[in-house]
């Protein structure tokens, strides 16, 4: 469900602001009026590639696999909740997560449901996970629910591994590179530059360039620190715009190499997300509804919300999901013989594995695209820089000959 940050002014001209989960704007709205104040702006809020893990909750998903690990073992071992959540809060030794498990602890032991504990901890624990919970609750079946949620979240962090492991290397290669140009450019080249002053020789093209670099980097490298960290800050706020995000996540999905790598993470977790949803008896309209808080892509999201509202008016999900063209062919294809044979979990799960496997040969595929490319782009660096000495030189030996 989208999430809204509004700002409204109250009966006694106080100001309001807040942030309310909601289907519209218009919903917003209604339970502002009620509380008699009056609207005065209401912007929709993105929530990030994984509402899951908030980038300011510091809890990841390796943290919530193994809570869902371990309250697993123990209910399944006959563990009332109470003390599996005692247990719990005191051997964890994420700090911020040992308080939230506590102050969860409190409320079970006041009464509440697991559940309901949970949903009180949107930045921690996701309408994924609270749902889910909330299905198992009602069904007995808490255990193994949490044992799917499990699953879950460990091969999401084996995703996530795959992708910072695969980086590391241009990460390197590209740090190298720069060190190595500013060495350069820093140190190496001023050691020159009394000599062509003295030389009288006309100095070529790519050394004047050369020399202009050099002095801008040791004489005013202050400005150029304030302009690197200027464009990043800025692109960075214009990424968390609406417009912004939008249009870094289409670019994404455009960029040759790249696009194939972010559609299948894509795919590999909405369709893992939705079999485990719908294996534990969520509604297909509820779990579509999660399932866009997951895939991480604002263009995707759109088309997931176009594939929901065609769902509500009865659709089957096979269709819309070819028309809109969101995933591969396959994903539609897998979708349409699960709703067939009513097999759509087991279908999914199957989708969902392909693709985990996929994305580790498709980072594979452009990390063996980028290392070459990253050589050649620090190869012609490093040549223009040892090109634009020689030329003057090699016309001081001729001036020198002749």
């Amino acid at each position: 469900m989208p999430q809204y940050k509004y700002k409204a002014v109250g009966v006694n001209g106080d100001t309001l602001q807040g942030v309310y989960r909601a289907k519209s704007k218009g919903e917003v709205i209604q339970m502002l009026r009620g509380n008699q104040s009056y609207p005065v702006s209401i912007s929709e809020e993105f929530l990030g590639e994984n509402r899951e893990i908030k980038l300011f909750s510091g809890i990841k998903t390796k943290d919530l696999a193994v809570f869902c690990r371990q309250m697993y073992a123990m209910i399944n071992a006959g563990v009332p909740i109470v003390t599996c959540l005692e247990i719990l809060k005191s051997q964890t030794e994420h700090k911020k997560f040992k308080v939230v498990i506590s102050e969860v602890y409190e409320e079970v032991n006041k009464g509440s449901t697991l559940s309901e504990a949970l949903k009180q901890y949107p930045d921690y624990f996701s309408d994924l996970m609270t749902h889910m919970i909330s299905a198992g609750e009602a069904s007995g079946n808490l255990d193994l629910i949490l044992q799917r949620l499990a699953v879950h979240y460990e091969k999401e962090t084996k995703i996530k591994n795959k992708i910072r492991g695969a980086m590391v290397y241009p990460v390197i290669l590209t740090f190298v590179s720069m060190v190595v140009v500013t060495f350069l450019l820093t140190f190496v080249l001023p050691q020159f530059i009394a000599l062509f002053e003295d030389s009288g020789v006309a100095l070529p093209l790519p050394t004047r360039i050369l020399l202009f670099m050099s002095f801008v980097v040791v004489h005013y490298w202050y400005l150029l620190l304030i302009g690197i960290f200027g464009l990043v800050y800025g692109l960075s706020r214009y990424f968390m715009t609406p417009a912004g995000h939008w249009n870094f996540d289409n670019m994404m999905l455009k960029m040759p190499y790249v696009k194939t790598v972010v559609m299948k993470v894509i795919t590999a977790r909405f369709t893992r997300t939705l079999s485990t949803m719908v294996t534990s008896g969520i509604p297909l309209i509820q779990a579509l509804e999660n399932v866009e808080n997951v895939v991480g892509n604002r263009v995707v999201i759109s088309g997931l919300r176009k594939v929901r509202e065609e769902v509500q008016r009865g659709m089957d999900l096979a269709t819309p999901i070819r028309r809109y063209s969101l995933f591969p062919p396959m994903v539609g294809n897998m979708i349409h013989i699960g709703e067939e044979s009513g097999t759509l979990d087991d279908m999914l799960d199957k989708t969902a594995n392909f693709y985990d496997d996929e994305v580790d040969t498709a980072m594979q595929q452009m990390v063996a695209m980028f290392e070459p490319l990253l050589i050649v782009v620090m190869a012609v660096m490093v040549g223009f820089i040892v090109i634009s000495i020689a030329m003057p030189l090699f016309k001081m030996f001729e001036a020198i000959k002749g």
